[in-house]
């Protein structure tokens, strides 16, 4: 089963950016063998670490977003450990998330096309008390057209 995750890794600040594309289609073409696709790859930049890690305060952020099976995920992982350069890496599986951030969205358009409950309750209400007072004008309007204060007398001829 094809599954989405995030693949988060920091690399040592002083790495080349000639090594960092060697470990980048090292690490496509890893997943590529294990059945898996690259969906995205977007470099974050040097950034300032929250603590030391391996003596470094700065490092280079990557994010990848990987689609495969789970044995793929784990010898990717195997690979980042091994690696020098890389100083951290968090691999966080999102399809769970996106589906259920799709259900809502789909809730959240269903409501605003269809208004929701309450405010479909309401418009009807409304719509009624405007078919009620329509039905009622027709009747006021004679009594409107004669002048004000003058009696109505039946005319003989």
């Amino acid at each position: 089963m094809q599954r989405t995750y995030e693949l988060m890794f920091i690399v040592r600040p002083d790495m080349l950016e000639e090594d960092q594309d060697k470990l980048i289609s090292s690490l496509e073409t890893q997943v590529g063998g294990a059945g898996g696709a690259v969906k995205s790859m977007e470099r974050m930049g040097k950034r300032r670490l929250a603590y030391t890690v391996r003596k470094f305060q700065d490092g280079i952020y990557m994010l990848m977003v990987l689609e495969g099976e789970g044995a793929m995920v784990k010898e990717v992982e195997r690979r980042l450990r091994v690696t020098e350069p890389v100083i951290k890496f968090i691999t966080v599986r999102i399809d769970e998330e996106q589906k259920r951030l799709a259900k809502v969205k789909a809730l959240r358009d269903a409501k605003v096309r269809g208004k929701g409950r309450q405010a479909a309750a309401a418009s009807a209400a409304a719509e009624a008390a405007a078919e009620a007072a329509a039905a009622a004008e027709p009747e006021a309007a004679p009594e409107a057209a004669s002048p004000a204060g003058a009696e109505s007398e039946p005319v003989s001829a």
